[in-house]
């Protein structure tokens, strides 16, 4: 069973900027690597993912602001998030998925002031 640590996560100013990073336990070579946010009284969705290839996806509001890459070397995965908006606090959650099964972190908050 892979588990997953995420780390990165605080208060923030609005505009500002945060890297988040997501430790596998084991190697995450064949796995599609994401990152899920869920805001309080909200569903969680999709906020970016990356597949073993390296193609990636992100959700609309999103774009142009945040990025997600890997180190496969490192078992790592990452949120690059720039020009953060109060829109953005949430508890932020890594996602593995393989063939078969799905592992989650335990999360990790972000809160952005205004």
């Amino acid at each position: 069973q892979v588990q997953l640590v995420e780390s990165g996560g605080c208060l923030v100013q609005a505009g500002g900027s945060l890297r988040l990073s997501c430790a596998a336990s084991e190697s995450m070579f064949s796995l599609n690597m994401g990152w899920y946010r869920q805001a309080p009284e909200k569903q969680r969705e999709l906020v970016a993912e990356i597949t073993p290839g390296g193609s990636t996806n992100y959700a609309d509001f999103v774009k142009g602001r945040f990025t997600i890459s890997r180190d496969n070397a490192k078992n790592t995965v990452y949120l690059q998030m720039n020009s953060l908006k109060p829109e953005d606090t949430a508890v932020y959650y890594c996602n593995a998925r393989g063939l078969i099964r799905a592992y989650w972190g335990q999360g990790t908050q972000i809160t952005v002031s205004s």
